[in-house]
C-alpha cells in the first residue's frame, strides 16, 4: 500500500473463468473481489486487460478491481497490462489468492516474499521482474498429502465450507477500507474477529 494516497490501487482476484470453475476453492480470489465490488458500488465489470475490470472507491482511495480471464497461469499478462495503461506501480498492487498453508477461513497480508507453488502468484512476479507486490492470502486448508493437493485446489467448496466461506468473503469486503488505507495488521485482526464461530 503505496505512501502517495492519489495513487490508484489495484486489486487481482487470480482465478480461473468459466461457470466450470466459478465455485472451485483456487477461485476465492475471484469470490473475495466480487464481493468488494458488490458491496462498495464498483462500477459494473466489463472486459478489459484481457479480463474484468470494475473500479470504484473504498477508504477515500480509487481503486480498481481486475480479474485476469487469462486463467491462472498467465495472470501476469493481465495484470502488467492493466498496472502498465493506468500508470500503477508493483507496490500498490495487491492479489487476493487461495492458501493451502493457512486454515480455511484465516486471512494473512503480506508484501513480497515467495510464490509457495501458487502459478498465478509465479506469473505475476514473472511479469514485473518483481514480488514486491502484496497479497491477501485466503486460507483454503491442506487436503493432508501433496497428491492431493490438485484435486483439493480444482475441487468445489463442499457444502460444510459454505458458511465460514460466506462470512470470510463479507469480513473481507466489510474491512476493505482499511486495506485500502494500508493498514494491512487493522484489516487481519478485525477480519479474525468478524470470521469467529459465532
Amino acid at each position: 500500500m503505496p505512501a502517495r494516497d492519489d495513487t490508484p490501487l489495484l486489486w487481482v482476484g487470480l482465478g480461473n473463468p468459466g461457470s466450470e470453475h466459478a465455485r472451485q476453492r483456487h477461485n476465492i480470489g475471484f469470490m473475495a473481489l466480487d464481493e468488494i465490488a458488490r458491496r462498495h458500488r464498483f462500477s459494473p465489470w466489463r472486459k478489459r486487460f484481457k479480463g474484468e475490470a470494475s473500479e470504484g472507491t473504498i477508504g477515500g482511495r480509487k481503486v480498481w478491481a481486475l480479474k485476469p480471464l487469462t486463467y491462472m497461469n498467465a495472470s501476469g499478462d493481465s495484470v502488467q497490462q492493466a498496472a502498465s495503461f493506468l500508470k500503477i506501480p508493483v507496490e500498490a498492487i495487491t492479489a487476493f489468492h487461495d492458501e493451502l498453508d493457512l486454515a480455511p477461513g484465516k486471512v494473512r497480508v503480506k508484501k513480497g516474499g515467495g510464490v509457495a507453488g501458487h502459478n498465478g502468484l509465479r506469473d505475476m512476479r514473472r511479469a514485473f521482474a518483481s514480488a514486491e507486490f502484496w497479497r491477501v492470502r485466503l486460507g483454503i486448508g491442506h487436503p493432508g498429502h501433496k497428491d492431493a493437493v490438485t484435486g483439493h485446489v480444482l475441487g468445489n467448496f463442499a457444502k460444510q465450507d459454505q458458511a465460514w466461506l460466506a462470512r470470510l468473503l463479507d469480513a473481507v469486503a466489510d474491512c476493505a477500507p482499511m486495506l485500502a488505507e494500508g493498514k494491512a495488521e487493522d484489516f487481519m485482526t478485525r477480519v479474525a474477529l468478524l470470521t469467529q464461530e459465532a
